[in-house]
């Protein structure tokens, strides 16, 4: 089993930074892509940003250029996500995504896990 504990989260004002963590554990053969999504009251879990094996990194255009998703290239299975110029709007849960192949009974199959997900709360 593959499991993601998120960090981080919590309360801030418009403007304001918050940093999010992720660190999957478990029997992972490779890791393709971590990354996060969120969703807010009565919406849709959406992307906010991913970043593959190779580096490679996408956004929601909601968040270019205030977010940064980086992974940690020692253990490349920890993931963070910087949010800076905070708006209200970014308020939601936010949830870390974690998938690619894990030793499942012997043999070596795929895992698209979640975490337990954080809340954000940006005040105006």
């Amino acid at each position: 089993q593959v499991q993601l504990v998120e960090s981080g989260g919590g309360l801030v004002q418009a403007g304001g930074s918050l940093r999010l963590s992720c660190a999957a554990s478990g029997m992972i053969f490779s890791m393709d892509a971590m990354g996060w999504y969120r969703q807010a009251p009565g919406k849709q879990r959406e992307l906010v940003a991913t970043i593959t094996s190779d580096g490679s990194t996408n956004y929601a255009d909601s968040v270019k250029g205030r977010f940064t998703i980086s992974r940690d290239d020692n253990a490349k299975s920890t993931v963070t996500l910087q949010m800076n110029s905070l708006k209200p709007e970014d308020t939601a849960v936010y949830y870390c995504n974690a998938h690619g192949r894990a030793y499942t009974g012997g043999y070596i199959g795929p895992f698209n896990n979640w975490g337990r997900g954080t809340q954000v709360t940006v005040s105006s």
